[in-house]
């Protein structure tokens, strides 16, 4: 009996590996030597920021790196650390109560298996980054959407959230504030929340990963959901964006929540942790120094993401068919452009005859069409030509 050749791999890996649209017009335009201002860049070791080499280098020459202590929750040292940064913001953790773990994505999957069987059900945000749904197909848990909506800015649509619940779902997952669109989770919002999870026995994961790139004074957010809660609460984060050090590969969890609860999720965790031991000690050593030094490179960040911003509002002239939606914080900028034309022939056509590559809103699965996802992070002279080309072809072409 001949098997087809698909039945040799597992469903959850059944993805389509055939290059979308967008990334052929990229290569192709690649391949024939044209410029590309690329507006989707976010990754801050290839945004010009001017990072000071032995500042972050000088940490790894350890001789304690040649010595292995293995520790399930990762170093103490870097744990106290992880403690201290959540204690600048008026949060008291114990290093136990942190897990260390190679990145933010490696956190989720520990997360996710340590609550959901098989199954189960994840409530997400959206619009939101598409890496949910990869992580929960990995992980053999279902992800199901609940909505952002916006009016002079975004919010939960709290009872549309609480309308989707059903028994297998395990947890509510917020992203603070969210990508791409740049929302904090308010207070209102999360004690909402927490009396939804209360009542279905379900725990609360908070991404904050962009946490510290606040773009205004907004007391209504939410601090940290690192602070005591009712329910189970998982907080992930790491080095990636709060040091802009994503080729470190350091993240972690750290957990709270009603005290029977929270010590067995620490055990449970700790088997799985165990398992991997998927940390560098030379990164969990140099984790404290870096930590201690972020506001450095987070001042250049924000400086670049409110002078990019700015450029970004003083070419949306009135009466222009661009428009941008409020955002709160984080790395991203979204237009509004005519629905004249679906967001991915927008795309396509803004870098078929400007040279500007952006991410069309689906994207991030925004609900309709009309949407185009600038990064703020490229150099400010990169942006502002990026944006100037962006605004005129949709002016012309709209």
């Amino acid at each position: 009996m001949h098997l087809r050749e698909s039945s040799k791999f597992s469903a959850r890996t059944n993805w389509s590996l055939t290059p979308n649209r967008l990334s052929e017009l990229l290569r192709e335009r690649r391949a024939r030597g044209l410029p590309i201002l690329d507006l989707t860049e976010s990754n801050p070791t290839r945004c010009g920021l001017a990072l000071d080499v032995n500042e972050i280098l000088s940490p790894l020459h350890n001789p304690r790196s040649l010595v292995y202590e293995p520790d399930p929750r990762g170093l103490r040292a870097a744990r106290e650390a992880v403690a201290q940064y959540y204690s600048e913001r008026g949060v008291q953790l114990h290093p136990d109560q942190v897990f260390l773990t190679t990145s933010t994505s490696e956190a989720y999957s520990f997360v996710f298996r340590l609550l959901a069987n098989p199954g189960d059900k994840i409530l997400a945000p959206q619009p939101s980054y598409p890496l949910f749904d990869f992580l929960g197909a990995l992980n053999d848990v279902e992800v199901l959407p609940y909505p952002l909506v916006y009016d002079a800015g975004w919010q939960v649509q709290v009872e549309a959230l609480a309308s989707r619940w059903d028994s297998p779902v395990r947890a509510l997952l917020v992203v603070h504030p969210n990508n791409p669109t740049g929302s904090f989770i308010k207070t209102r919002e999360l004690d909402r929340m927490i009396e939804i999870c209360s009542h279905h026995g379900a725990a609360l994961i908070a991404d904050e990963v962009f946490a510290d790139y606040g773009l205004d004074a907004n007391r209504e957010r939410v601090i940290t959901h690192a602070q005591d809660s009712k329910v189970l609460t998982f907080t992930l984060s790491g080095l990636s964006k709060i040091c802009a050090l994503p080729q470190m590969k350091l993240g972690w969890i750290a957990v709270n929540g009603p005290p029977e609860l929270q010590n067995e999720a620490l055990a449970r965790l700790e088997v799985i942790a165990d398992t991997y031991l998927s940390v560098s000690t030379p990164v969990a050593l140099a984790t404290p120094w870096w930590l201690a030094r972020r506001r450095a490179i987070q001042s250049r960040i924000l400086e670049r993401l409110h002078a990019n911003l700015h450029k970004l509002d003083e070419q949306l002239v009135s009466g222009s068919p661009v428009t941008r939606l409020k955002i709160e914080g984080g790395w991203y900028a979204i237009l509004r452009v005519p629905s004249t034309r679906n967001d991915e022939d927008w795309a396509a056509d803004l870098l078929a005859h400007a040279g500007v590559s952006v991410h069309p809103g689906h994207f991030y699965d925004f609900p309709s069409e009309g949407f185009l996802v600038l990064s703020l992070l490229p150099a400010s002279e990169v942006f502002e030509d990026a944006v100037s080309r962006v605004i005129s072809r949709i002016c012309a072409a709209g």
